[in-house]
């Protein structure tokens, strides 16, 4: 088979493939014997009808269209191989030219184009200064981390007063649209100003009193209604605080592992020190990502950021809200950028993944969705992209091997130790490849999740994370069918397919058919991240309630040996 790349625009290159008689051959005998199977001849079995008898029922042509349909996906990604491009989107066919539908003979002539990953001048990063906030810890500042654990442990007592900012209140609700009933909740509690549940909800609650009622608009929040402004009826049935316990060693000793509340509020410095480190880990990231944007030009391809800006906004049903759509669509080219820029790094700096670390992090984002490592692991299999986790542990590796280079010091001039969240270079190649791994037996990722399933990340002090996305997507060729009458044939049987997803570096599959709705990438937008698409841990359908992350508990001890770099909260390419 013959490429030839003809460079259209930095991010944009057509691939003209040449397919002869001989390479196009197996693709034909798949044609006749799936052909075979879906065609009743009497006096042949399904599956058994030979090819003669075949091109007297359906013509060779048809067989020559099944098989150039069933090879086109084969030959693209042959040719990106041979080629060494990086495809980004979805790519494009044409079908140039035909082989003689009479005997066969003559090449096949596709033209494809395709968005590529940019080649880039990676900036100067040694040495990079960067500044973050100080992370002195003030008494306040335990104080704080010592009320949350005290209202983990607190009571709700019923009180007769008017509700307001921090109380708990039991509530009904009816929402209608129109004068119709459209949904009900009853005995609710909420917390005033949790903002957890409708908007409008906290201004409408506020000094009443249990037995009252009032009535509010709002957009429900989910159901058949979702985005639907509804009038909304609540009643209050009762209110009632959280009465804290005292902050003694009876406390301590019930609330922790500790006999006095002495030792108690130490643990709990030592936490807010790590929780103020943490913080500055992740400024220092978001800092040094902006600054190395800064130091080069990164095209991203137009098409890449629409679909991205499509997905997310037909998620939120909001197409029609542009204001909203300018602001996703700069993060969505931020992110892009982000992540082409990495991934020039993890090749300057020849960052390997090993299989250890890969499965450590997945079995984080299997905490930060509320799942069973074993079943996340089964979604991302499922939807081939085991992969493109691979690509995300290189990307967040490789920016921890920069930010090990840079000079980190805080707002006082005192330098900052991040060395937790650094790693260097070489990290993970004594342990099998990653990618060897993926390719080998995704089974084994799955046993060795399930063994360290109890194992956590540390949590960040906002963790948030997308949920990952879809693998790419199915797709067409551009081209017309050919001006022929052929009989219409039963849906092809699809071929057996690898699972294999190197990081960013298999193309996306393309197919005649299939009609892609979303863009596919080899780079997953951090923003709407991407792996399958699990739900958060969250109220359900609730047309009340504000879809939440569910963050991995927190515990005062723990041991934690992982790199902290690992962690998908601190350390994702995600903005």
């Amino acid at each position: 088979m013959k490429t030839t790349v003809e460079k259209l625009s930095p991010t944009r290159v057509k691939l003209a493939i040449s397919v002869t008689p001989d390479e196009l051959g197996p693709s034909i005998t798949h044609a006749y014997g799936h052909i075979a199977e879906q065609i009743n001849v009497p006096g042949f079995r399904k599956g058994k009808v030979p090819p003669a008898i075949v091109d007297q029922r359906v013509g060779k042509a048809a067989v020559l269209e099944h098989a150039v349909n069933e090879g086109l996906d084969g030959f693209y990604r042959e040719a990106v191989r041979e080629s060494e491009v990086r495809p980004l989107g979805r790519p494009q066919a044409d079908i140039v030219t035909w082989p003689n539908d009479k005997d066969f003979t003559g090449d096949l002539e596709l033209a494809i184009e395709v968005d590529v990953r940019p080649e880039i001048t990676v900036p100067e990063y040694e040495g990079i200064a960067l500044t973050v906030e100080a992370a002195a810890i003030a008494d306040d500042d335990v104080d704080a981390e010592l009320d949350k654990l005290r209202s983990r442990f607190g009571t709700l007592v019923t009180v007769d007063r008017p509700a307001t900012t921090g109380d708990f209140a039991q509530i009904d609700l009816v929402a209608s649209i129109d004068g119709v009933e459209v949904d009900t909740a009853n005995a609710i509690s909420y917390e005033l100003g949790s903002g957890e549940l409708i908007e409008g909800i906290d201004e409408a609650l506020d000094s009443l009193t249990a037995g009252e009622s009032t009535t509010f608009t709002a957009p429900l929040l989910g159901g058949d209604h979702a985005g639907e402004q509804a009038e909304i009826a609540v009643t209050l049935t009762a209110v009632k605080e959280r009465e804290l316990p005292e902050a003694d060693d009876d406390f301590a000793q019930i609330a922790s592992e500790f006999d006095t509340i002495a030792e108690l509020r130490e643990s709990l410095k030592e936490q807010a020190a790590q929780q103020k480190t943490f913080s500055q880990g992740g400024e220092a990231r978001e800092k040094l990502v902006d600054a190395l944007l800064a130091l080069v030009e990164i095209p991203v391809p137009a098409a890449l950021v629409e679909d991205e800006v499509h997905r997310h906004l037909e998620g939120e049903n909001r197409l029609e809200d542009e204001a909203h759509r300018a602001e996703v669509a700069e993060a969505s080219e931020k992110t892009f950028r982000t992540q082409i820029l990495l991934d020039h790094i993890v090749e300057q700096e020849k960052v390997q993944v090993s299989q250890d670390e890969l499965t450590q992090y997945l079995i984080q984002g299997a905490a930060q969705y509320g799942m069973e490592p074993n079943e996340f692991i089964k979604i991302l299999s499922e939807n081939n992209q085991i992969g493109q986790m691979v690509g995300e542990v290189a990307r967040n590796k490789a920016l921890a091997i920069v930010l090990g280079k840079a000079k980190v010091t805080d707002t006082e001039g005192n330098a900052v130790d991040l060395t937790a969240f650094t790693a260097v270079p070489g990290d993970g190649e004594a342990g099998d490849s990653a990618d060897e791994a993926v390719a080998s037996d995704e089974a084994e990722v799955v046993e060795e999740a399930q063994a360290a399933a109890d194992a956590r990340c540390p949590p960040s002090p906002t963790p948030s994370r997308s949920p990952p996305r879809r693998s790419p997507p199915r797709l067409r060729r551009r081209s017309v069918r050919r001006p022929r009458r052929r009989p219409q044939l039963p849906p092809r049987r699809p071929r057996p397919r690898s699972s294999r997803r190197e990081h960013d570096q298999e193309p996306p599959p393309i197919r005649r058919r299939a009609a892609p709705a979303v863009s596919g990438c080899s780079v997953r937008p951090g923003r709407t991240r991407t792996p399958p698409a699990p739900p958060p841990a969250n109220t359900g359908g609730s047309a009340w309630r504000r879809p939440i992350d569910s963050p991995p508990k927190r515990q005062l001890k723990r041991s934690n040996t992982w790199p902290t770099w690992l962690c998908p909260t601190v350390f994702s390419t995600a903005s």
